[in-house]
């Protein structure tokens, strides 16, 4: 603080000036001495830092330039006369290997995204959605040098072959990134679904780009990190994502894992493939049968709590689904011997499980995962005064439910009932709401609640 010692000084002649203040008071003028100083002291930093350095600083910089702006600075930079001075010595040209979308294309995108990954017979490949990002300069040394020196050239030329030379190190390190995060992440790039990622760090990624002696940049993680940071690709599905988001940690998958496992859970009780909860300990055994990944049973168990799932004692001590249909008969084919012989016209609820041909949504995925194993999913509960009769409106198709009776058509449909004598109504309602309450969403062919 000399330099407001010596601004205190210079004031205590003023008529009404006092030192005794108490704490200092930043005026304006005294701001405007503090950011003077401040500049001072930058330009006497600058003249100490090694060009090399320096050089790095400017380049990491570079690589935080937002996907519009390193546009815009690509198209003026080639349209300025101290480009066109470059000319003769700088060939324009795209990456190696690399593919452009057209122009109409690429407009359809949102701006943070870099480019599309699509699938060919090749493979995955990656399509940039500007020429910019793909754009690479050739030079000739002894030429550039000649123009340098050259009093008719104009004057920025050699600041604009430094522009020209960190565009090329960007796009360069960008091109490499992708190649690898494309070989890397092939499953879920080319499926989009989340338990197909696998654990891949920047550092990992760093160290397999700095072998390749064909990349001329250095890919540090601080690097890399840079980079990817508020970029974004489309996948083949159109769904757009953060890169970063496949630079998933072990710990994230983990947490994938174990609430898959937990959901799971639920439909392997409902097919009677468990007769009670999975323990952390069984979870982890699961997962690593199934992804073949190491969990313990401690992490297992962190997580569980952080996703506010209790323990397996408490999981089956609650009115879950399976434990609402304990009294149903097992279940029959959905037909009309099956009717006349099994199904009484008694009053009681039923559910109708069939593997129907019409669009599942997603939260459905996880009952029709266990299909292979001979499992149908529950699409309908319901209730009857005459159980038979009720279910024979729904194998003709007459009960006024047209979903539920393509999905009846479309599959092998099979029905489990219990009869109740009383209340059928509201123990329809009440198993209803168990089975929301278990699996996140009504049955598929439930168009309203009971």
């Amino acid at each position: 603080m000399k330099w407001y010692s010596e601004a205190i000084d210079r004031r205590a002649d003023q008529p009404g000036f006092s030192r005794n203040l108490g704490p200092p008071v930043f005026s304006r003028w005294s701001i405007h001495i503090n950011q003077n100083h401040r500049s001072a002291f930058v330009k006497r930093t600058r003249k100490n830092i090694d060009a090399e350095l320096l050089g790095k600083i400017v380049f990491a910089r570079f690589l935080e330039l937002p996907l519009q702006r390193f546009e815009r600075l690509v198209r003026r930079l080639e349209a300025s006369t101290e480009f066109a001075a470059l000319r003769p010595a700088v060939i324009p040209a795209w990456l190696q290997g690399a593919q452009v979308a057209e122009d109409g294309h690429s407009r359809s995108r949102p701006a943070a995204v870099l480019g599309e990954v699509c699938k060919t017979r090749r493979g995955l490949e990656f399509v940039y959605r500007h020429a910019s990002y793909a754009r690479e300069y050739h030079f000739d040394e002894e030429a550039i040098k000649q123009l340098s020196t050259d009093p008719a050239s104009p004057d920025d030329v050699a600041g604009t072959f430094r522009r020209l030379r960190l565009i090329n190190s960007r796009s360069r390190l960008t091109h490499a990134l992708m190649q690898a995060v494309l070989e890397f992440q092939a499953e879920y790039l080319r499926t989009g679904q989340p338990l197909a990622l696998k654990p891949l760090s920047q550092a990992a990624v760093s160290a397999r780009l700095r072998s390749n002696p064909a990349l001329s940049v250095v890919a540090d993680p601080g690097r890399l990190s840079r980079l990817v940071r508020g970029l974004a690709i489309a996948l083949p599905s159109g769904k757009t994502i953060p890169l970063r988001g496949l630079f998933p940690t072990p710990r994230k998958l983990h947490c994938q894992y174990v609430d898959h496992m937990l959901k799971m859970e639920k439909t392997w009780l409902l097919q009677g493939l468990l007769q009670e909860p999975l323990t952390d300990g069984g979870i982890a055994e699961r997962i690593e049968q199934e992804f073949g990944a190491y969990v313990s049973r401690r992490t297992v168990a962190n997580i569980r709590h952080d996703l506010a799932i209790p323990d397996y004692r408490s999981r089956g001590q609650r009115r879950d689904y399976l434990a609402a249909t304990s009294g149903f008969s097992p279940l029959v084919p959905l037909t009309r011997q099956a009717l006349r012989s099994v199904v009484p016209p008694e009053p009681g609820v039923y559910e109708i499980r069939t593997l129907c041909g019409c669009p599942i949504e997603d939260r459905w995925s996880g009952l029709v995962e266990g299909a292979g194993s001979g499992a149908q999913p529950v699409v309908y509960i319901g209730s009857s005064g005459d159980l038979n009769k009720r279910l024979a409106d729904h194998l003709r198709g007459s009960s006024g439910n047209a979903l539920l009776h393509r999905c009846v058509v479309a599959g092998a449909a099979r029905v489990r009932f219990r009869l109740i004598d009383e209340g059928w109504r509201r123990v329809e309602r009440e198993l209803y709401r168990v089975f929301c309450e278990t699996f996140g969403a009504p049955p598929l062919c439930n168009r309203m609640s009971p």
